[in-house]
C-alpha cells in the first residue's frame, strides 16, 4: 500500500508534466482556425489522460488488478513501473525506462515534436505570403503537423499505455482525418488547381520512400 501511495497521488506532477507537453506543443502548433483547435483540443485531452494516470490515479491498473496478479503473482502491482504495462506484458526484466518499447517511444515523441516545429515554420511564412505551404514536411507530405501529433501519441502509448488512452488513439486518428479532409476542401477552394496538382504527387499522411 506503501508503494501505491509513493508512487500515486501525485497530482501536482500530473499538472506539471500536463502542462509542459501542451504548452511544448502550443508553442510549435499555434493554433488560430476552429480545427486548429479542435485538432489540439484532441491531444491536451490525451495527454491529461496520460499523466492521470501516471501520476494521479491508476484506472488501468485497478480495473486490471485481478487479471494481473493471477498472470503475474510477483508483480508489485500498483509500483511506478508496473504501470509500464507493455514491459510486464512482454515479460521484460529491468528497468522499463531502458527498455526497447520505452527507447522507441522517446524517438517517437521526439521525432513528433521536430516535424511539428519543422512544419509550422514552413506553414507560417507561407500564410504571411498568402501562398500554398510547399517546402519542408510538405514537400513529402500533406498533412505533417497531423502526422507529427500521431507520432507523439503513439510514443506516449508505448510509454505507458492505459485503457482510456488506447481507446482515445482510434478515435482521434478518424478525427485527424476528417480535419485535414476539410483542410484540403478549402485549400483546393483557395488554390484551385495548384493545390490540385499538388495534391495529386503528395501523399496525404505517409511521405513516399525514395527521393520521388
Amino acid at each position: 500500500m506503501s508503494a501505491a501511495s509513493n508512487a500515486y497521488g501525485l497530482w501536482g506532477l500530473v499538472l506539471l508534466n500536463s502542462a509542459v507537453f501542451i504548452l511544448f506543443a502550443f508553442s510549435f502548433f499555434k493554433p488560430t482556425t476552429t480545427r486548429d483547435w479542435r485538432s489540439f483540443g484532441a491531444f491536451s485531452a490525451f495527454v491529461v489522460a496520460l499523466f492521470v494516470e501516471m501520476y494521479g490515479f491508476p484506472l488501468t491498473l485497478y480495473l486490471l488488478a485481478g487479471w494481473l496478479q493471477t498472470r503475474y503473482p510477483g508483480l508489485d502491482l500498483f509500483s511506478h513501473d508496473a504501470g509500464h504495462l507493455w514491459s510486464t506484458l512482454l515479460g521484460e526484466s529491468g528497468n522499463p525506462h531502458f527498455g526497447l518499447l520505452h527507447l522507441l517511444s522517446y524517438a517517437l515523441i521526439g521525432g513528433g515534436f521536430w516535424l511539428l516545429s519543422n512544419a509550422w515554420h514552413v506553414l507560417y511564412h507561407a500564410q504571411r505570403r498568402g501562398e500554398l505551404a510547399r517546402s519542408g514536411p510538405y514537400a513529402r507530405l500533406r498533412h505533417p503537423q497531423y502526422l507529427a501529433f500521431v507520432l507523439i501519441l503513439l510514443g506516449f502509448l508505448l510509454q505507458w499505455p492505459t485503457l482510456l488512452t488506447l481507446l482515445m488513439f482510434p478515435v482521434l486518428l478518424l478525427m485527424y482525418g476528417r480535419l485535414a479532409r476539410s483542410e484540403e476542401r478549402e485549400m483546393e477552394t483557395r488554390f484551385g488547381e495548384v493545390y490540385r496538382h499538388y495534391a495529386e504527387r503528395t501523399p496525404r499522411f505517409l511521405p513516399k520512400l525514395g527521393r520521388g
